[in-house]
């Protein structure tokens, strides 16, 4: 093999790579192998010498990939050079794991023959990148289903909820058509409620059927729903005897139909179809939501009916948007109040979060939607769980970027933006060391035993700009120490005369606060905006506060 530029040998700085590198020669038997197969397929390198290429790969893929594998080696070209492609391989332990591909062809020395050109695969897991993607198609079917929830709550009853419901719930996950289910007034049959279409995704035959058709319980795919209690998925509408439809869906070209009950308790209140004209798989993913998005929804359209069921259910969504409880942190001390705002909204758009990295550090959020209510909260929950889906990076700049692009991506609806401040633990000695970054967000407070002051770099808010930076800013937290962060629900707190609490009297109360007592913190934070908000005529923001103390 070459030596490298640097004068060391090339298999030696091959040898050293995170990512597998794997050479075959012209006829794709595997020539090298760098000893990073062993982490990503449980081989050895040596077992590897002399076996074709395509080995690796699961049986039903090797006629199919090791053609393409032959003319890349003969001609140089094919759809998996130049791009990095993901592909499923077989562990030495017989599982499939996903991992991502990239394809180079090495030309032969001058005076060597074309025969003697070899592939280089490098490879490597794919694993982190689909979970991330998984993740985050998560929050995107969250906020859809909060939207629909959002439009929900603003129908003055149930009929014009209904009437909301099947627009606003296309629109947002993105189907064609939709129909809608009901009982009749003997809750044997269900019966046409209606039906929507996207613009220029027409189904006459569907509508047509829809009225004059009613089902009973585990008939077609509103009745399977029905009897199941679950989502009922028909990738092939034309060829599944569980619709049955199939001439209908042939007429409209129909491809594909999911079914969700719409549920109150164990009460059926309404089925839920939707529909496709182009196939499109139905990941698990999307089918939770669903199950979990047809209680809601369900629950939303009884609250209508029994107005004392409101706040109920309010408290249970913002409950959604926070952890249930903190997690211990070895060596510090953790404490957090939530306190909801005093007006009409149904939920607030504060929310915090602490969770572990792999690597046992930790990742803190803290995060104000602008603005209250459902919608608010929708945003609420992309923030949250796209910084839980980013945080494998590690540092909080980029956590905070990843939650940037996936508001901006999301904006279907008035802007709304988000401030946040995003830090990352680690031990540091006998203390801690936080890298944060902070994007328009209030600056966090340190408490030390010579006063409370502010740290980190104000940056710009998220949702707005996408080719905004975040900077980083590291904090020692020695012992002693604690680090409050908190919403501008507490520094704009307002008394009866409008007078702001402000950022001076937050940095007396933290100073004057006993040293590295994280609950003690809270609670005289908590206290002191209370007194500031007694008797004032002003209505108050949500409120978030969370201290980490490192105790001596």
């Amino acid at each position: 093999m070459p030596e490298a530029s640097s004068g060391l040998p090339a298999a030696a700085l091959l040898a050293a790579l995170p990512d597998t590198v794997v050479v075959a020669d012209a006829e794709g038997r595997v020539t090298y192998v760098n000893p990073a197969v062993s982490r990503l397929l449980g081989y050895e390198a040596e077992e590897m010498l002399g076996l074709p290429l395509t080995a690796i790969m699961p049986q039903r893929f090797r006629r199919g990939h090791g053609g393409r594998i032959t003319r890349f080696l003969t001609t140089g070209q094919g759809e998996l050079v130049g791009s990095t492609t993901q592909l499923p391989a077989l562990h030495a332990s017989g599982e499939e794991v996903s991992i991502d591909v990239t394809l180079a062809r090495v030309e032969p020395f001058p005076g060597a023959t074309a025969a003697e050109s070899s592939v280089v695969a490098v490879l490597r897991d794919a694993s982190t990148t689909i979970l991330l993607e998984r993740q985050l198609q998560v929050s995107r079917y969250l906020a859809a289903t909060l939207r629909v929830t959002a439009a929900l709550t603003e129908a003055r009853d149930a009929d014009v909820a209904f009437r909301q419901l099947l627009p606003t719930l296309c629109t947002q996950l993105d189907w064609d058509a939709a129909s809608l289910w009901q009982p009749d007034s003997d809750g044997t049959r269900l019966v046409h409620a209606g039906t929507w279409t996207a613009p220029g995704a027409e189904v006459p035959a569907l509508e047509s059927d829809a009225a004059v058709r009613t089902f009973v319980r585990g008939e077609g795919l509103p009745g399977l729903a029905w009897q199941q209690r679950v989502p009922v998925v028909v990738e092939d509408l034309t060829d599944d005897s569980r619709f049955i439809r199939a001439e209908v869906a042939r007429a409209d070209a129909l491809s594909t139909g999911v079914a969700f009950p719409v549920l109150r308790g164990d009460r059926l209140l309404a089925v839920c179809e939707l529909f496709s004209k182009s196939a499109r798989p139905v990941p698990p993913e999307l089918v939770e939501v669903l199950s979990h998005a047809g209680r809601q929804i369900g629950q939303f359209l009884a609250r209508l009916r029994a107005e004392s069921e409101v706040r109920e259910l309010a408290d249970t969504l913002q409950r959604s948007l926070l952890p249930s409880h903190l997690p211990a942190i070895p060596g510090m001390e953790l404490a957090a109040r939530y306190r909801p705002g005093g007006d009409t909204a149904l939920v607030g758009g504060d929310t915090y979060d602490v969770m572990p990295l792999p690597d046992g550090r930790w990742m803190v959020l803290i995060a104000d939607v602008c603005g209250t209510g459902a919608e608010a909260a929708a945003v609420t929950a992309v923030t949250r769980h796209t910084a839980r889906a980013a945080a494998a990076a590690g540092r909080p700049g980029e956590i905070l970027a990843a939650v940037n692009t996936a508001l901006l991506h999301g904006q279907g609806t008035p802007l709304r933006f988000v401030t946040a401040c995003c830090l990352v633990l680690e031990p540091a000695g006998q203390g801690r060391r936080a890298c944060l970054s902070v994007a328009g967000h209030p600056l966090p407070v340190l408490a030390t035993a010579d006063g409370a002051r502010e740290v980190g770099a104000a940056g710009r808010p998220l949702g707005i700009d996408a080719d905004v930076v975040f900077t980083e800013t590291v904090v020692e937290l020695p012992p002693g120490s604690t680090l409050v962060l908190y919403t501008d629900g507490v520094t704009e707190a307002r008394d009866d005369t409008g007078r702001q609490f402000g950022e001076d009297a937050l940095l007396r109360v933290v100073a004057g606060a006993p040293v590295a007592d994280a609950e003690a913190v809270v609670a005289a934070v908590s206290a002191a905006v209370e007194t500031q908000l007694a008797g004032s005529r002003h209505e108050h923001d949500d409120l978030a506060v969370l201290a980490l103390a490192v105790p001596r």
